[in-house]
């Protein structure tokens, strides 16, 4: 006999965690599902792990910056060191997760949740029933079509690595490209990226060519190529990228990922699909089952981060509990590139601005000259602020250099809620601190 739920979610990161709380403290009868250890990528095999590895990479780079300025001797990066830093965060998560469920009384199961009808799940051998349902389940690397795609290690596999390879090649030129390039060639790896046209396409590419002299700096090696498969050699890997053939250790897939929904059965929980993923209303339901909802990565409905994650799980939780038909809402969502230094953009880019047809002004330039880079002897420091003409509104930034992943949130607060470029110039910010650049960049 089936064990009935209020609520079910499947998948356990940030989007699961948010939606399951919110609906037990209102008295739900709850359950989570997942295959892997409790916590999602964010906790376990993304954001935080990977910026608990960046952490010694910024020690580094720092170190190297002040060399001869004040600052003498030697250092280095001590992988295993590392990654046993970045353990002693990650370790107790999925335990951490597991007591915290139960104390809520939230029934946990472990194992591969498939749809068998549209209100009902099986997981290792347990039938549930469900008045609601969330697919919070993430993303997976998207399928490449290229022979040997199976040699490919994948950007969760990185983080893991117990050695760091001496050679490696990234296929893709993305943030898992950019990031991960960055910490193995500062941790002493001959690093290759293979990418066919710019880097970082999702950010204005005058940001990225002030961040490129970085990647010239730590050698890492940038091939304008599409990459048509991988192939074992017996002491490595070869990757084969136009007329290119570059030999090494590991090969990793940083070429985007795709809503991971292959395995659920969606047909018999009559969940609808289309080519791109599931076909949701704009309140994050199911447009076939009105008992299915999704959320973060698995819904793809917007920009692959923990907080769109979290937003969606409470506008999930409201449409359930109120049918109030709430829609997420993403303006003002901030992106960063973890690479030292970082970027950062919120808002839109010019090209997006000009084929819209707004009137803006753009405020831009690269001030390696200005306090915030000069104290740190960092020659990367540049930004790009799109100003509404007459309305005086951000309609975006763009940021390269110290602090910019933690300025950003300043233009983020702006976009979100309408503040004008003259309500951050006449804000007395701390100083000297990266945020008292704000008002000299919409000035």
């Amino acid at each position: 006999m089936a064990e009935k739920f209020d609520f079910i979610a499947i998948g356990s990161g940030t989007a699961a965690q948010v939606a399951v709380h919110r609906m037990a403290d209102e008295g739900k009868r709850c359950a989570v599902i997942d295959y892997r250890s409790y916590g999602g990528t964010c906790a376990l095999r993304g954001c935080d792990p990977k910026k608990m590895m960046v952490s010694g990479e910024e020690a580094l780079a720092a170190f190297k910056r002040m060399e001869g300025n004040g600052i003498n001797g030697s250092a280095s990066i001590d992988w295993n060191e590392l990654q046993a830093f970045k353990r002693s965060f990650t370790n107790p998560v999925p335990e951490k997760q597991q007591a915290r469920y139960e104390r809520k009384g939230v029934a946990t199961f472990h194992g591969r949740a498939r749809f068998a009808g549209p209100d009902r799940i099986k997981v290792e051998g347990n039938d549930l029933r469900f008045s609601h349902a969330l697919i919070a389940t993430g993303a997976t690397p998207r399928p490449l079509g290229i022979k040997g795609e199976e040699l490919l290690t994948h950007s969760d596999a990185f983080l893991e690595l117990d050695t760091l390879p001496d050679q490696i090649v990234f296929v893709g030129g993305g943030y898992i490209a950019a990031e991960f390039a960055h910490l193995a060639a500062r941790a002493g790896a001959k690093v290759t990226i293979l990418q066919r046209g710019r880097l970082l396409k999702a950010f204005d590419p005058d940001i990225v060519e002030w961040l490129m002299s970085s990647f010239d700096d730590l050698g890492i090696e940038i091939v304008d190529a599409e990459v048509s498969g991988v192939t074992d050699n017996g002491a490595g890997l070869t990757v084969h990228a136009g007329d290119r053939t570059i030999k090494t250790e590991l090969a990793v897939h940083a070429a985007g990922r795709v809503p991971a929904i292959g395995e659920l059965d969606l047909e018999a929980g009559e969940v609808a699909r289309g080519k791109s993923g599931l076909l949701l209303t704009p309140q994050l339901r199911s447009q076939s089952n009105d008992k299915v909802f999704a959320a973060g990565d698995a819904a793809a409905n917007g920009p692959p981060l923990t907080p769109v994650s979290s937003h969606d799980a409470k506008v999930v939780v409201e449409n359930i509990l109120e049918d109030s038909g709430r829609k997420p809402n993403y303006r003002g969502v901030p992106s960063v590139l973890f690479t030292e230094p970082p970027a950062a953009r919120v808002g839109a880019l010019e090209r997006e601005a000009r084929e819209a047809g707004l009137d803006f002004e753009v405020n831009a330039g690269s001030h390696p000259s200005w306090f915030s880079a000069r104290r740190l002897n960092e020659e990367i420091y540049g930004h790009k602020v799109l100003i509404e003409k007459g309305s005086d509104r951000i309609l975006g930034a763009h940021l390269v250099g110290p602090d910019a992943d933690e300025l950003i949130n300043i233009f983020s607060l702006a976009i979100r809620h309408g503040l004008t470029a003259n309500d951050i110039q006449s804000t007395m910010f701390a100083y000297p601190t990266a945020a008292s650049d704000a008002g000299y960049m919409v000035g």
